[in-house]
């Protein structure tokens, strides 16, 4: 096999490496995961403000109020560097949703708490008792199940509250508790199993099943769309490079007639 033969062949196959390292690494990173644009609400404290809102606002206040010290006990009790890496990042952003939480209450002159519940509090009684592997399993759980309970209560405020302020709150609250439960699950120690199961679904009506086939169509041709592009760049390179190697076999018989003649 000839030298230039040899060089078309190699790139051929590094064209192809390089095109499915791209796809692998386009899976990792998780492309296309949406981050909500918090800029675009307004948070001036305009609309009207319910009940619901008032004790939701209450409820991120009293959710920093045992995550925070919850967070610094995992630092400093648990002999897992996962756990205390857990526990610090999730004490750090408790710090700053509960700025923003406090913020949003003074503007809307909503009286917040200043000491956790008392159901908070005996969860941190449970963990200033335990040592070891003990700790790490109450701290995981009891943070996951607290925040599987206030995970659909922020979906509800943020889909109806009338007030700009609390909506934008509700907003920054979902992307937090969105991380920490990712955090806590990460700590592969979650017992799901002990969770509270959703309540069965209500009876489907006509109008409201309707659209199931268009969402269906919809994410098949999106999941066939996000595979199907690395699959038609590695059909067309290796077809070009099949083309390439028998169009170069053809070459030499041309060249040494040019030379005869």
């Amino acid at each position: 096999m000839a030298a230039t033969e040899r060089r078309w062949i190699g790139l051929v196959f590094a064209v192809l490496a390089l095109v499915l390292l791209q796809s692998q690494a386009a899976q990792a990173s998780e492309p296309g995961v949406p981050d909500p644009p918090n800029q675009l609400i307004t948070d001036t404290g305009d609309g009207a403000v319910s009940a619901a809102d008032r004790d939701f606002v209450v409820k991120v206040r009293l959710a920093g109020l045992w995550e925070i010290p919850a967070g610094q006990m995992a630092q400093e009790k648990s002999k897992d560097p996962r756990i205390q890496q857990i526990g610090k990042n999730i004490a750090a952003q408790h710090v700053v949703l509960d700025r923003m939480d406090r913020a949003a209450a003074k503007k809307l002159g909503i009286t917040l708490p200043n000491a956790p519940n008392a159901d908070q509090q005996g969860w941190l009684g449970e963990m200033r008792n335990a040592e070891g592997a003990d700790f790490d399993q109450i701290y995981i759980d009891r943070l996951r199940a607290a925040h599987g309970k206030i995970f659909p209560a922020i979906a509800t405020i943020r889909a109806s509250t009338r007030n700009d302020s609390v909506r934008k709150l509700a907003q920054r609250a979902n992307q937090f508790v969105m991380t920490h439960m990712t955090l806590l699950e990460s700590s592969n120690i979650v017992d799901f199993a002990a969770l509270p199961t959703a309540p069965p679904p209500a009876a489907a009506t006509t109008s409201a099943a309707a659209p199931a086939p268009a969402l269906a169509a919809v994410g098949t041709n999106q999941s066939s769309g996000g595979l199907s592009s690395p699959l038609v760049i590695v059909v067309v390179v290796a077809s070009f490079g099949a083309a390439l190697l028998f169009t170069r076999k053809m070459w030499p018989g041309q060249r040494r007639r040019r030379r005869y003649y």
